[in-house]
């Protein structure tokens, strides 16, 4: 099952993107996450043995309560019988309000939360007695509510741009007339939520992008590198096994029904 939550009121979309929840037995044992692009807290409810996941050589359990940032490399998961997740992804420049860090510090790696803040174990404990999704929601929200900021116009600007799937077709000059940035500002705030600079997060979005295309729609690997400004095929290729270690036509044929997410090796 997976529920998914996006609150309309300025306040909260400020911070919070959206809430979602997976909850269910699932008959792989493996998760392969490719880079998506997002800044999320995960709060982890499963059952069983501690959970092994790898990024690059590191390998590492996951904690009880996590964040993860904007990452560049895949994730391997041994996925437990019985998944339950409870997760939140954030707006990427209220990361440093809400918990003092820049996002761009989880780049790649996974925290554990409880290190940065003293009041997510007791959270943690509270979310895990809810019965359902809404009720996690509704608590979720609750605690939140002391970090609801009021960001500047530019800063919501970023974060728009970051989540949206296009918009990398622009020079490094024009993306930051059209945020309002000189090109050194700009690419010191998407740093701040990336750990990329400009150039490099206009690569990045074009990948995004890619996935989008490759997920959602029936185009030719040749129209999707067309049309998410690729120089050329071999361009294409390399870029987007930079990210994710397989070719776009490797993902092509194993993705899920869950843009971003592989499954490997039936139980």
């Amino acid at each position: 099952m997976y529920n998914c939550y996006i609150h309309r009121e300025a306040n909260v979309k400020n911070v919070i993107h959206s809430i979602w929840q997976v909850d269910h037995f699932t008959y792989f044992n493996k998760e392969y996450i490719i880079p998506k692009g997002i800044v999320e807290i995960i709060f982890n409810f499963s059952n069983g043995s501690p959970i092994i996941a790898q990024i690059v050589s590191s390998k590492f359990s996951l904690p009880n309560c996590f964040i993860n940032g904007f990452n560049s490399r895949p994730i391997q998961i041994l996925l437990p019988k019985q998944q339950v997740f409870f997760g939140i992804r954030f707006q990427p420049l209220a990361i440093k309000r809400v918990f003092g860090n820049l996002a761009s510090e989880f780049s790649d790696i996974v925290v554990d939360l409880t290190l940065l803040d003293s009041t997510i174990n007791s959270l943690w404990h509270q979310l895990a007695e809810q019965e359902n999704f809404n009720n996690r929601v509704s608590v979720f929200l609750a605690w939140a509510k002391r970090h609801f900021i009021e960001l500047h116009p530019q800063e919501q600007l970023i974060n728009n741009f970051l989540y949206t799937v296009n918009q990398h077709d622009l020079s490094v000059r024009d993306l930051a007339n059209l945020l309002c940035y000189s090109p050194r500002h700009l690419s010191r705030k998407i740093f701040e939520a990336t750990g990329m600079n400009t150039e490099e997060i206009l690569l990045y979005k074009k990948y995004l992008h890619a996935v989008h295309l490759i997920h959602h729609t029936e185009l030719p690997l040749t129209a999707i590198a067309y049309q998410c400004q690729f120089s050329d095929q071999s361009h294409f290729i390399k870029s987007f096994k930079m990210y994710t270690n397989m070719t776009p036509g490797e993902y092509k044929q194993n993705k899920s029904f869950v843009k971003g997410h592989l499954y490997k090796d039936v139980r």
